[in-house]
């Protein structure tokens, strides 16, 4: 065997323009309104459901009280983490870059490749357009 086919990851990155932080604070605040909106509705719908369960018996509201509350608990620990990406979002500043994920890169390698030279490709975009490729 003289080759073979490898899947290597590619780190794809973006140059911060305005537009890209405009998106990503529009989009964390959208996150944020929708955690609201749920959060608003879980305390609704608990309501609801604890006073129908209170008559029928204290044993399930027992129960339920814990799902509501674990419920609670996720919402919080998504909005924390939606608030400081937020927050992160408005420290960006115009003309850096910021990882915005990985893709694989399907690579044919021979005996006596340099190996290291193939890993640590990255793709740089701005405005979701390729700009470079780098090594």
């Amino acid at each position: 065997m003289d080759q073979i086919t490898l899947r290597i990851p590619v780190t794809v990155k973006s140059k911060v323009t305005q537009e890209l932080k405009d998106k990503i604070l529009n989009e964390t605040a959208q996150i944020l309104t929708d955690i609201d909106r749920e959060m608003q509705n879980l305390e609704f719908q608990a309501k609801r459901m604890m006073a129908e369960q209170a008559k029928l018996d204290a044993q399930g509201l027992i129960s339920l009280r814990a799902q509501v509350e674990e419920q609670k608990q996720r919402l919080a620990n998504a909005k924390e983490k939606a608030t400081s990406d937020h927050a992160q979002a408005e420290q960006l500043e115009i003309g850096s870059e910021i990882s915005q994920g990985q893709l694989e890169q399907t690579v044919t390698v021979k005996v006596g490749d340099d190996l290291n030279k193939l890993m640590g490709m990255e793709i740089l975009l701005e405005d979701g357009k390729i700009i470079t490729f780098r090594q």
